[in-house]
């Protein structure tokens, strides 16, 4: 038989092993880490590996299944001995799968996670994610356990590293959430009826520039900052309107209220709306005179500074953590000191009049969080 030529060879093209990927969360309702799941999840898929996610369950699962992966209903993530309880459970679903890599993308699962992968045979290969800025400590160690670990950005990399002095450098892999220019188009705008409708149901939000808060139902957040920012807009005579998109959530009902009372005494209940999560962020923000990521403790991430900035709307945010170095490459203008009242209200005032031109995002897309995950699962595989 004749040997192949060297330019042939090389054109050949060698087939990767095709992966069965578990993604361990607590849920999917919504949140940054459980986007980065169903992004992660969707990649698998378009790669032609199986996708599996195992989670307590919520509103994007069925999102999740359509896209092609499959999902296993275990709650993994609540704080309490029951938890325990189903960890023979968790064991007896991946025994089943035989999954070559298990990625845990939260505390509680990956220790539910770690434990059941124990005495398994072939051990499936373990990879974690750190999210989030979390207190040090032996609880928080777990997601550092992985044998490649996901920081979402070098904010969080160098955290990591400065608390955890055994941590090996070079397990921590920088791979930074990303955004589909596609679905977040730079100088999109939504159609009338699309607007004439979202008035229609929320008409406090007309006739002022808007200013969108997008967060869960959390103190974390801010909101109690964006409903200072708009009374001090109001006091100055800047008429402004704010949305506080995605805090109320089952579970909130009592920080929902307190945020009542203080929209209440502060004398701008006619200006503020608050909504659950919804599925047409893309369009608020484009209509969005200003969007607003006040977190008053650093975040590791900054996923809505990418995305209105992609569909070229400006940002104001807390120069610290993730949102802070975001904002200091791609958006300066938008930076103001955490907790600065004052200099908040006057950058939103300038803002408001006249904001700097931005220009189309060249990084953090999607497909480059996709292809980097993916590769480095094919790495661990392969090790």
């Amino acid at each position: 038989m004749k040997a192949s030529s060297p330019e042939l060879m090389s054109s050949m093209v060698v087939p990767v092993k095709l992966l069965t990927v578990v993604q361990l969360i607590p849920a999917l309702h919504s949140g940054g880490a459980e986007r980065s799941a169903l992004e992660i999840a969707r990649g698998l898929v378009q790669a032609g590996h199986r996708s599996v996610v195992i989670s307590a369950g919520g509103r994007l699962v069925a999102q999740l299944q359509a896209e092609g992966s499959e999902h296993i209903t275990l709650d993994l993530g609540r704080k309490s001995l029951a938890t325990l309880g189903r960890l023979g459970a968790l064991r007896r679903v991946l025994r089943e799968l035989k999954p070559d890599i298990v990625h845990a993308r939260s505390r509680l699962p990956a220790w539910m996670g770690w434990w059941a992968l124990k005495g398994m045979s072939p051990r499936p290969h373990f990879v974690t994610t750190v999210h989030g800025l979390n207190s040090p400590g032996r609880y928080s160690a777990i997601l550092l356990r992985g044998e490649r670990v996901i920081a979402v950005s070098q904010t969080l990399r160098d955290y990591v590293l400065s608390h955890y002095r055994w941590l090996e450098p070079g397990k921590v892999r920088v791979i930074p959430r990303g955004i589909d220019p596609l679905t977040f188009p730079y100088g999109h705008r939504p159609d009338d009826a699309w607007q004439k409708a979202f008035f229609a149901e929320f008409p406090a939000l007309a006739g002022a520039p808007l200013l969108t808060l997008p967060g869960r139902g959390t103190r974390l957040k801010g909101h109690h900052d964006a409903v200072e920012l708009l009374a001090d807009l109001k006091r100055r005579g800047i008429e402004a309107r704010l949305l506080l998109l995605g805090v109320v959530e089952p579970g909130r009902e009592a920080y929902v209220a307190e945020l009542r009372e203080l929209i209440r005494v502060r004398g701008v209940a006619s200006q503020v709306v608050l909504t659950p999560p919804r599925d047409d962020v893309r369009d608020i923000y484009a209509i969005s005179a200003l969007v607003l990521q006040l977190s008053n403790r650093p975040e590791s991430f900054g996923r809505t500074v990418i995305e209105a900035l992609s569909l070229c709307r400006p940002v104001l945010g807390y120069a610290h953590g993730g949102v802070g170095e975001l904002l200091a490459e791609l958006y300066p203008a938008g930076r103001v000191p955490p907790g600065d009242r004052e200099r908040l209200v006057e950058r939103a005032a300038e803002l408001l009049r006249v904001a700097p031109p931005i220009s189309p995002l060249q990084s953090y897309r999607l497909v480059d969080m996709q292809q980097a995950t993916l590769a480095l699962y094919d790495e661990v595989a392969a090790g």
